[in-house]
């Protein structure tokens, strides 16, 4: 069973990015695997909230990633 997990800024994409991100994943893993793939696909996109991620030693917020700060 093809898997695939995404991890985005919270409240940074809309429900129709979110449906974009699982129909595209999908058809990837179907073209790389073959049709027999897409019904057992599961694509998980996980909505990380406000400065709970981080990068080389330092925590993101969604205003760093916007070039607010």
């Amino acid at each position: 069973m093809p898997f695939a997990h995404f991890k985005v800024p919270a409240g940074t994409i809309t429900a129709e990015d979110k449906q974009k991100i699982v129909e595209r994943t999908t058809d990837l893993y179907a073209e790389i695997y073959g049709e027999r793939a897409r019904p057992t696909t599961v694509v998980l996109v996980d909505e990380v909230t406000d400065g709970g991620w981080g990068v080389g030693g330092n925590v993101l917020t969604a205003a760093m990633l916007n070039g607010d700060t």
